[in-house]
Order: C-alpha cells, then structure tokens, then sequence
C-alpha cells in the first residue's frame, strides 16, 4: 500500500471536522468559526459558509445528500441545504461537541457537554436528553436503530431512536482514558455491528452492540483524536498525537502509514466508495491522499497465492478451485510458491510453509521454517530449499535457517525472475534485466549464463517446455521468440503484456493484450479471441488469466491451431494438439483427414482413443477412402456393421447394391433406401419420379413441396385426396401450396377434411370471398370476429367507410366502428359535406347508445357523448342549407326556411363554435333573408353584429351595401314573422336571449327539421309509478268518437306516425284535460313541465300523441299536438319532426329519411 498526494491545501484555524458529501464531490470542513467548501477533485475553496459565532466543532452530511449539519462553541446546530443555504437553527445549553445524521431516518443527533438531542424535519422541536458526562463523540449503526455516545468519563453509552439508554459500556481506564472517537462498522457482510473505539488510554478496541469485547484492546502508542472506516469496513483509519494517519486492519493491526503531517490529526475521513483519504490538521492543513493497493501474488502452475485483507493469503488451486486461507496477522509484504513450497514475507520474518503430503491436489501447509529478520526486497522467490532476494541490481541466495549461500550482481536493474524448475537445491532461474540482457542462473552456481541481449528491457518471460525457445515481452508491448541454441528471432508479434508457453506442447504459446488473447502455434497466424487480463500460465487446454486481484482458468478448445496443422496436413502434429482438448466432433474431423490424407497411424490412434479396435471395421473404412468399394462392403458386414456398408452405398447413388445389404425385410432400413433413392433423383432433376418415390417411401412432405415448388396443383390434389384425415401436417402443407397456387377451392376442400375451420376462414377472407365467409359465420359464430373485422378493413380499403362502419359494429368492435365514423365525420366536416357530416355525427350518437346500453361501466360517458352528438348533427344539418345557399347561387330553399334556420342556428350555437361552421354565412344570411321578408330590426341586428366579424373579401361588398340601405327601413319587424309559443300563446321576439325556448313559460320549441317551423307540439312527461306500456294503453283507450271515415283518418303505417285533419268534434266536450295541465306560474324564472295523470292519459286521442320510443337507458318522449288540423310526421329511426307534406315530398325526392336517410321500405327500429 502506498499513499499518493493529490492536493493540499492550508485554512487559517485548526480543522476540527470533515465530512464529504455523499457523492463525493464536495468536501464540509470545520475551520474556526465557518464552514469550508472545497471541490474534491481539484481542491478548490468553493465557498466559506459563515453562520456561528464561536469556533465550529463539527459537522455531518445525511446520507441523502439533501443537507448536512454544523455544530458550534455558541451552542448552536444549523442545518444547511446542499445548495449551501442555511434553513434551520436550533440551540443547546452547552457547547456543541459531535453531531451525526441517521442513515435511515435521516435523524439528527447533536450532542452537547451535558445533554443530547434528536431532530428530524417532520419533527417542530428537539427532543433532548440529559447526560451524566460530557458527550465527546457519537455514531449511528447501519440500520439506524442504535446510536452510540462516547463520554469524557469513558464511558460508552447506546441509546435507541427515542434516546432510550439500552447497553451501558465502562472502559477499564474510566475518566482518565475518555473516548474520543468511535464509529460503527459499515460493513453489510459483518453478522454483528462492531463498534470501533479509540481513547486518550491510547488504545483501540471494538465492542459488538450487546456490549461484549471483540478480542483485546491495541496499544497504540499515541493519543488518537479519530476513527473511521475505509472502503467498506475493510481497514481502519486513525490519527492523533502522532502527527500522521495510520491505515490499520478491521482487527486492529497496523498495516501502514498514510500520510505523514506536521501538526496533530484531529480528523481524517475516507472518501465515500474510493480509495480516497482527506486529513484535517491542528495547523489547518488538509491532505487529500489517494490510497493505491498493489497486488501481492505468485504463481507455480496450477497454484496460486495472493494477499487478501492485507494480512491474510489465500493459496487457491486453479484446476479444483479448492482455496485455503492462511492467517499471518500481519502485513503480507510478499508472496512465492514454488512446488509444494510456500514463502510469505512478514515486516519483520519470512515463514516458509510446505504441504503436508506430495498428493497433487492436497491443499494443506503447515509451517516448515521461520527466518526472524527484516528483509528489504523488490522481488521473493522461492526454491526446494532456499529463497532468492531481488534488491534492484542484486540477487541474494539465502538458506531456509537464513544464512546467505550465494550472491549475484547483474548489470542491470532486474526487472522480471522465475524459477524454472530443476534437482532441488540445484534449480535454475530465468532473469530478464531492464538493459535488455536475458540471463540463466542455478543456484549452486555462482556464475549466471547470458542467454541472449536485446535492444529494449524486459517485462515478461517465458522458456518452453523442452528449454529450446525462449519467448520474451519488452516495453514496447512486442513478443519475440527466440531460438536459445542459435539466438536467431523465429517471429515477434504486437500487442502483448505477458506470455506463457503451452507445458504440455513445445510449439504452442499464447500472449495477452489490448483486451484480446492471442494463440500462436508454430509458425502459422495467431488466433485471437476477447480476453480480460493478463495471460500468466498455459497448461494443455487451460489458460491461467490475472484480472485485477483475482485469477481464474479459461477453457480454450485448441481446435483452431489443430486445424492450422490439418490444413498443411501435419497430422501427428494435429494429433498432439487435439490431446491438449478438442471436442469430439474435432477428433472425428481429424480421424477423417488423416484417412483422406491416407495417414492411417494417426487415424488409427484417434479410432483407439475413442475405444474402437476392430481392425476390420478400420481396414474396411480404408478401402472405401481408397476407393475399393466392393472390398469395403465384404469388410463392413464380416465386422458385423452391414449398416455401414448400405449407407456407403447409398451414399454413392447405388441404389442396387444397397439393396443386399438390407436387412431382412427391415421397412424401416427400406424406407431409409427409397427415401435416399427419392433425394437422388430429386438432385439429379428428376422430380416426378422423386415424388413417386418419396410417396411410396411414406415422405409425403418431401412429395408435396416438390409439387408445390413446380406448381403441379394435379398432383397436389391427388395427394390430398389420398391422405388420412389425421395426418395434419402434409394435408396443411397440401393446403397452403393449393392457396399459393390459385386453387383455393381445392385447399378449402382440404381444410374442410382437416376439419380446420379456422384455417378456411382466413382462406376466404383472404381470397376475399366474402359470402362464402359470411355463410360459414352464420354456421359457426366463434368466427364472427375472424370474418368481419377484414371485411371491414376491406370495405375501409376500398373507400366504402359506411359499410366498414356497419361491418365494425356488426362484429362488435365498437372501438373501430366508433374510429371509422369519427375519421369519416372529420373528412364530410373538412370537404364541407355538412350534410353527411350531420348524418355521421347522429351515427355517432346512436353507436354511443348502443355502447351505453351494452356497457354500464361506461353509461354516464356514453350518454354525455350521445347528446353531444345529437346536438351537432342538428346544428350541421341546419348548416347545410346556409352553406348552399351563400356558395351555390342556385339553391332551391324558400326565403322563410332560410330565416328559421339561421334563427335556429343563432340561438343553438355553442361558445365555441364546432368546426366548418361560419358564423358570418349565418348572420349574413339571416341579415338578407330578414330584409327581405321584412324583419329589418333582426336584419339591423345582423349586420350589426357582422361588424365585429373577419369578413372574407367576397362578402365584403354586399354587408358593406346591405348595411348603408337597411337604415332606410323601419326599425321594426314583421309581425307575420314573430314565433308563437303553444303552450302558453306568448308572441316571442326573433332575436331570444333565451335561445331556442318561450321567454315566458321556458317551454323548449319543437322545430321541424326540414322548414324549422316551430311545431304545434307540447312535450308531457308521466306521472310517476307510469310505465310506458300503461300509457300506451291508456292512450289508446279513446272515448267513443262520432264515425269517421278511415280514409280520411291516418294515424300510423309501417314508415312513419302521421295525424291527419278529422272534421269531427272530440266527443269528450270543450274541455280537455290536457289543455288544464298547461297552465303556469306566470313570470317564474325555472321551466316548469307538463305533468299528465292516467286520467288525462285516458282522454287523449292516439293520433294526437306522438311518441319517441328511445331504447334503453334512454326514457321515451311524449308529444301531444295542439292544433290537430295540421299534420306532422315523425321519422321511426331518428325521431325528427316534420309537416307531413314537406316529409313525403323530401322522400320521393330522395328515396329515404333527409336526416337519418333510413329508406321508405325499411322497417322501423
């Protein structure tokens, strides 16, 4: 472990306290009386915070980064927000000593010289509580649940959230040794939470939260004025009088030192998840250090040894993944394996272990000798019976009782050293210096073998397993290999960190760098794959792999260089590549090249490798490879394998000596044949009789896709016919190739065998035959949806959206029926359709009623939208009158029906006016249509009110004329024009602020739909406990009536309601029941409806009554007629009113309903 300065930086007043935000990116420090801000990564002062009047003794972040808190000698504790504002201010009694936040709650605690208190934001006021001592320090666990207090009285107190005293801890020295810091361990894989304690008896020691000692107390040395945790509860930081920062296990053993300052420590902080340190100085001094870990490791074959906790080594074997722990319980300076030898250095002695047994896979040491004596050494290496020192330019050779035997001293600094193996006592080491000299030295040897020079310096070596080749990685990231006899460089490759020969193979060595592994077997190209890490070992098919501080072994299938050498047709080399690890279908592939490349002793080592040793079967295969097929066959059935011998010749095309190595009678071995016979023939461009062959062989897919692909539908067909209806897959192949080839009427006869309606479905839909379909929906009604939801997509397609619309709502997709009629009404809309668009819009609402009549969930919604729409469809069917009549000059409609209209139109407008519709044509037309019949005051009005409108230029010169010459008329209207109200005879102005309603009586006006009259008609609602079947039947209990002629007497037919003019008095007398309930209280401001009793009921007549049999949720609509001398029909479907004459001659004129277009002919709903 080294320590590396990043920044420094020196306040004015001792640093009492640190604490980072939790990010990392900001530091808080507690400097005289302010707060300091530095950036973390620069060291930059930020900002100084001034808020206290007395020297700061502390500070705390919460761990959700939205505030931290500062504690003073003024007594006071402010809470501040990350943006570095103040926002809260809180007191004590005494001078604030420590404070720190909750990790879960975000609680504060604050701890003063004789009392404590606790704060959270939902809280208003602090809950203190008293304390015997002066409270020194404090720390939160893990959970949050516990906080501890350290006391001048030395005395450890943890308090639950409410303050609540639970384990009391007394330290041996009492007041002479108060507790000056403590902190809980962070660490989440602890079982218990630990409590770290540091006191001015200059020891530290860890207690668990039950107050129970964990191990003993450790002398420091030093009074300590801080603790707290590294990289996850891992090691220990503490400072204090000895002017530096120490970095000591969780276990109390001093590992290091972290930075050495020139004043006392008084705080030291690690920042939040990285291996950085801040420290805070009595002289105002702040470090910033940045911790760097190296990795203490060794390696020897399969055997690996590295440094864990610092203190601890862990020896792993990388084939069984066994690993064994072994605890020194002290810094693990260095580490080297060798064999069944092990040698860790100490501070202060190296211990040589060894295995207790020469099993290969035992991973027990125990310790063999102690050298007692401080080494200084870059490099450890371990021999059967001695150790190698590496200090720089010297190699010391040291005995295990520690006696130094031998001694070398190289030109150079050494850069890189291994054992290479050898007797014991008598190994030989390799030794790369930095100057580029390669040497090989034994250990019994006093005099080092130069094995070659280069120009760079080494970084990494390797020797072969025959020690014949020597493979060396410079500082230029280059691998060279060398021959050691002649020193001649045979290939270098780039891009390498390390490299390591293959022990098991003399040609094979692999090198690892820029993230990929490179295998090079003798001279052919390197095969790359990604790799992680540095390459260190490589044994048969396993290559050792050093990422960070972990190694691992990676399976690499050595199948690429095996096919390198088959290439070349270097079998016995392939052979030996493949005995490193191949996969089987790798040995197979070998045993057939070498039979192809008439090798037949590498062949047959492969045949003996995988257990087969009869030598006929291997003589029979070399015939066939040498073309001696007959010879072959003899061999193939006197070795018992006549399967063999057929497969030869079918595979050969001949089909008739195949034919006598069938087994007896065997269909399955005939099939085999005739089916390989089909393949033949099917290869060499003869399908039919491919087809044949392939039925008779019972292959009936293979038949069928040959007739597919060459359109034979005869064929097919034939097929088909002959089939079982079970054999699902051929007859659905049958089906498809059928529907493919125009013959949907044969593949509907094959679904139909299959009995896969489902499948018939979707071919008539998709052939768009369309009865056919519709004929098998009414049969099987599951496939309504199937049928017509593409029919209506089709019809969609097709520019036929009504009937799209009628197939959506027909298959119950009433979400795409509702879709096509608002894209329709959207396109009349903007094509200035009005007429259509009022037809679509009443679609609309009737398609919500249906939706609210089937979905109660959604009834409310439904109806709100069913008005919406009603009102709309009135507006854009008036409109479509005013629209023709100010574009189209030739518009048939009467003066008086265009005044009604833009009347209506007026008073039932909206706020916002719906889309299309121009309030200028409105006022415009009705400002002409006025003058012209004589309504020059309504006619003022309009041109009046058209003065605050956008007037388009070709309007623009007759308002402008329309305007100067109304004033030339009287300032009154016609009283011809002036709208009765039947109800209570009031004369209504023409312009009605009211809208479209009597001024006097609030009776809403029933308006033709065709000349917008205002009809003779009162609506009545039923009293209740009156269903609407016992109205109709007291309704058509009329009193007796004088004869009339039934001709003259039309009250209603098939298509429509009709009251006729009769010229006989009602018999019941002059007074009528129903003209009493008319009456109101005059001059009331709330519309009050007529009311009728059974007995008034009783005393109409059925042809004054009309009805608007609405379907449910929806109530029916009463109307009775006041003036039975004029006739008025209603439309069945949509329920609108008009005078009978103007309704016959709208439907002659155009065949149906003007509003709702429902033809004459039609049934009612």
């Amino acid at each position: 472990m080294r320590a590396v300065l990043t920044w420094r930086d020196k306040a004015e007043h001792c640093i009492n306290d640190i604490a980072f935000k939790p990010d990392g990116t900001q530091l808080i420090l507690a400097a005289g009386s302010r707060l300091l801000v530095y950036d973390t990564s620069d060291g930059t002062l930020l900002q100084p915070l001034k808020g206290h009047k007395d020297t700061v003794y502390c500070v705390a972040y919460a761990k959700d980064g939205k505030r931290f808190a500062s504690g003073s000698a003024d007594k006071s504790v402010i809470i501040w927000t990350s943006k570095l504002e103040g926002i809260l201010k809180y007191t004590h009694n005494d001078a604030i000593q420590c404070v720190s936040y909750n990790p879960i709650t975000h609680q504060l605690a604050s701890c003063s010289s004789s009392d404590f208190g606790l704060w959270s934001p939902e809280q208003k006021s602090v809950s203190k509580h008293k304390s015997s001592s002066k409270i020194i320090c404090c720390s939160w666990t893990n959970d949050g649940q516990y906080l501890a207090l350290g006391m001048f009285n030395g005395i450890i107190s943890i308090r639950n959230k409410n303050g609540e005293e639970k384990v009391k801890i007394e330290r041996p020295g009492g007041s002479l040794s108060p507790i000056w810091s403590i902190c809980w361990n962070p660490s989440r894989e602890e079982r218990n939470d630990i409590l770290a304690v540091a006191d001015w008896g200059q020891k530290v020691s860890f207690y668990q939260l039950s107050g129970k000692q964990i191990g003993k107390d450790r002398a420091l040395n030093f009074d300590p004025c801080c603790i707290s945790y590294f990289t996850k509860g891992e090691y220990i930081l503490l400072g204090g009088s000895d002017k530096q920062v120490s970095l000591f296990t969780k276990d109390g053993v001093r590992l290091g030192t972290v930075g050495e300052q020139n004043s006392w420590v008084w705080t030291c902080q690690a920042k939040p998840d990285s291996n950085y340190v801040v420290v805070g100085c009595q002289d105002g001094t702040i470090s910033f250090y940045q911790l760097i870990f190296s990795t203490v490791h060794g390696l020897y074959k399969d055997r690996y040894a590295y440094r864990d906790s610092m203190t601890d080594v862990i020896v792993q074997h990388l084939i069984t993944e066994q690993k064994v722990r072994i605890k020194c319980k002290e810094l693990v300076k260095k580490i080297a394996i060798y064999r069944n030898r092990l040698a860790i250095q100490l501070p202060e002695k190296i211990l040589i272990y060894e295995l207790y047994s020469e099993d290969l896979s035992d991973m027990h040491y125990r310790v063999k000798e102690k050298i007692i004596k401080k080494f200084e050494c870059n490099l450890l290496v371990v021999c059967a019976n001695h150790i190698i020192l590496c200090q720089e330019k010297r190699l010391q050779c040291l005995s295990f009782s520690g006696v130094k035997e031998r001694e070398w001293q190289m030109e150079s600094l050494i850069r890189y050293i291994k054992v290479i193996g050898g007797p014991p006592g008598r190994e030989g080491l390799l030794v790369g210096l930095k100057n580029g000299q390669i040497l090989k030295i034994f250990v019994d040897n006093l005099f080092a073998i130069v094995l070659l020079k280069q120009a760079t310096a080494v970084r990494c070596l390797d020797m072969s397993a025959s020690r014949k080749k020597l493979a060396v990685v410079d500082e230029n990231d280059t691998c060279l290999v060398y021959d050691i006899d002649t020193k001649e460089l045979l290939f270098q490759e780039p891009n390498a960190n390390s490299v390591a020969w293959n022990t098991q193979c003399e040609d094979m060595l692999c090198f690892s760098g820029g993230g990929y592994l490179n295998i090079k077997a003798s001279t052919f190209p390197v095969h790359r794959q990604k790799l992680q890490g540095f390459v260190v070992g490589y044994n048969g098919s396993k290559i050792f792999c050093l990422h960070v501080f972990s190694i691992s072994a990676v399976e690499v299938p050595q199948s690429a260089p095996m096919y390198q050498y088959l290439d070349r047709k270097l079998f016995k080399e392939a052979y030996q590549i493949a005995c490193l690890g191949v996969t089987d279908t790798d040995w197979r592939e070998l045993a057939m090249e070498a039979l192809e490349g008439l090798d037949f002793e590498t062949a047959k080592k492969e045949r003996k490798k995988r257990g087969e040793t009869n030598n006929d079967l291997f003589l029979a295969d070399v015939f066939s490879y040498q073309g001696k097929f007959h010879e072959a066959a003899k061999l193939y059935k006197r070795s018992g394998h006549e399967n063999l011998a057929l497969e030869m010749y079918t595979d050969l095309c001949m089909f008739e000596y195949a034919k006598d190595f069938l087994g007896s009678g065997d269909p399955k071995e005939t099939k085999m044949l005739i089916t390989k016979q089909a393949d033949w023939a099917r290869n060499i461009k003869e399908p039919k009789a491919a087809v044949e062959m392939y039925i008779s062989a019972g292959e009936h897919v293979k038949a069928i896709e040959i007739c597919g692909d060459h359109g034979w539908v005869d064929m097919l067909i034939d097929i088909a016919r002959k089939l079982d209806k079970a054999e699902r897959e051929p007859l659905l192949l049958c089906a498809t190739y059928l529907k493919k080839l125009d013959s949907p009427g044969y593949a509907a006869e094959t679904y139909l065998k299959m009995g896969d309606l489902k499948s018939l479905v979707q071919l008539h839909v998709e052939t768009q035959r369309w009865d056919e379909a519709f004929a098998l929906g009414e049969k099987h009604p599951e496939f309504k949806d199937d049928i017509y939801m593409p029919y209506a997509q089709w019809l969609a397609e097709n520019d036929r959206f009504e009937e799209a619309q009628k197939a959506f709502h027909k298959a119950g997709r009433q979400r795409e029926a509702v879709q096509v009629l608002e894209q329709l009404t959207n396109n009349a809309v903007a094509e200035s359709r009005f007429n259509d668009a009022a037809y679509y819009y009443w679609m609309l609402s009737m398609q919500c009623l249906d939706i609210a009549q089937a979905d109660p969930a959604q009834k409310d919604t439904m109806l709100g939208k069913f008005y919406h729409f009603q009102r709309l469809a009135e507006l854009y069917h008036g409109y479509h009158a005013i629209h023709r009549h100010t574009e189209d000059p030739f518009s048939v409609h009467r003066p008086e029906t265009l005044f009604n209209i833009s009347r209506f139109l007026l008073h039932s407008l909206p706020k916002d006016t719906p889309s299309g519709i121009s309030k200028v044509k409105i006022l415009f037309t009705l400002a002409k249509q006025s003058k012209a019949l004589g309504a020059y005051r309504l006619a003022r009005h309009a041109y009046d009110k058209l003065r605050g409108l956008y007037i388009p230029a070709r309007f623009q010169k007759s308002i402008e004329l329309g305007t100067l010459t109304i004033r030339a008329k009287p300032f009154h209207d016609s009283e011809e024009l002036v709208p009765l109200c039947y109800r209570c005879s009031t004369n209504n102005p023409l312009l009605n602020n009211l809208g479209n309603v009597c001024i006097n009586c609030r009776q809403p006006f029933i308006f033709s739909a065709s000349s917008y009259d205002v009809l003779h008609l009162v609506e009545f609602y039923l009293e209740e406990g009156i269903t609407d079947e016992e109205a109709i039947s007291l309704i058509d209990l009329e009193v007796l009536r004088p004869k009339r002629d039934d001709r003259q007497l039309e009250i209603a037919n098939n298509s429509s309601q009709i009251l006729r003019l009769v010229e006989t008095k009602d018999s019941i007398g002059d007074e009528d029941p129903f003209t009493a309930k008319l009456s109101f209280e005059q001059g009331g401001s709330e519309f009050v409806p007529v009311v009728v009793s059974r007995l008034v009921l009783r005393s109409m007549s059925r042809r004054d009554v009309l009805i608007k049999r609405w379907p449910p949720p929806l109530r029916w609509q009463y109307f009775r007629s006041l003036l039975p001398d004029a006739s008025i029909t209603m439309c069945p479907s949509c329920f609108q009113m008009f005078h009978s004459e103007d309704y016959e001659l709208l439907v002659l004129q155009h065949g149906c309903c003007p509003y709702c277009r429902r033809c004459k002919d039609d049934p009612g709903p």
